[in-house]
């Protein structure tokens, strides 16, 4: 079975995606992590499947499946690499794309090499994560391998746990968000940001992803950290997050209100596969 697909990445996060709309598409967990293997397959951090919408209200339907197999609810780099595909493959002539996910309908703005992704309001309530807390808070104290951290939990569509740290660059992210990750308190894993708040404006920040391990960038970590900043009173609306493959633009007014991402898809190359 040959699949048409596109590389594509969004600050060095990067996707195959696959237009299962001009094309039949049925992949089982082990293809897809053939197609995500870098030495026998594609490579990618995720794979994207482009579908007919099931409600009438979105133009796409987008789907996310990780390196490792398994389909997760949102991917923020993603849905930027999404609204460029969908345009440069002459699905949609549309500037504002509105795209059923598992988590809801999300709506994607191109402008000129930019795409702005409302990603929807962040949601602190620990049972929608899911995250096990007696009480929503602030800050939890999460005992890992011996060692108290405190994090902040968040959905931006897919679960977050954030951790403030001095250096990101010091910061033990693969063994550290390795524990966190499959952390008996999230029952469906968790993705885990290291952040480093460098002013109000700014921080840099790495991210451990669930089924994928550290990543170049993440745009729905990115999403939480500056959510988490937020809501601890570190940070301002608008902020720059940044990334090892490069920097998004963060802005959110606040509790209640909808959070907007900014920043670039690029097309890499395309080509075909035998998935067989």
């Amino acid at each position: 079975m040959f699949i048409q697909f596109t590389k594509m990445h969004g600050l060095g996060n990067d996707f195959v995606v696959i237009d299962a709309i001009s094309q039949t598409i049925k992949l089982n967990p082990k293809q897809i992590r053939k197609i995500a293997d870098r030495h026998f397959g594609v490579g990618c951090d995720q794979l994207l499947l482009v579908e007919k919408p099931v409600n009438n209200a979105a133009d796409f339907r987008y789907r996310i499946f990780n390196a490792d197999g398994g389909e997760v609810e949102q991917c923020g780099n993603g849905a930027r690499c999404f609204a460029v595909f969908v345009r440069e493959q002459g699905l949609t002539a549309n500037t504002v794309i509105k795209v059923e996910t598992m988590k809801g309908l999300i709506e994607l703005t191109v402008e000129d090499e930019l795409v702005t992704v409302d990603m929807g309001i962040p949601d602190f309530r620990p049972a929608n994560l899911p995250f096990l807390a007696e009480n929503q808070a602030e800050t939890y104290d999460l005992m890992v391998n011996g060692a108290e951290y405190a994090i902040g939990a968040v959905s931006m569509g897919n679960p977050h746990a954030v951790l403030q740290v001095d250096d990101v660059d010091t910061a033990d992210v693969a063994a550290l968000g390795r524990a966190i990750e499959s952390h008996h308190q999230f029952p469906q894993r968790v993705n885990v940001g290291f952040m480093q708040i460098v002013n109000a404006d700014e921080i840099r920040l790495r991210v451990y992803e669930r089924g994928a391990a550290e990543t170049l960038a993440c745009g729905t970590g990115a999403c939480a950290a500056v959510a988490v900043g937020r809501l601890l009173g570190k940070l301002n609306e608008q902020v720059t997050v940044h990334l090892p493959g490069g920097r998004l633009i963060i802005r959110w007014p606040g509790e209640g209100q909808k959070l907007l991402m900014t920043g670039p898809a690029t097309t890499v190359f395309t080509g075909q596969i035998d998935c067989e």
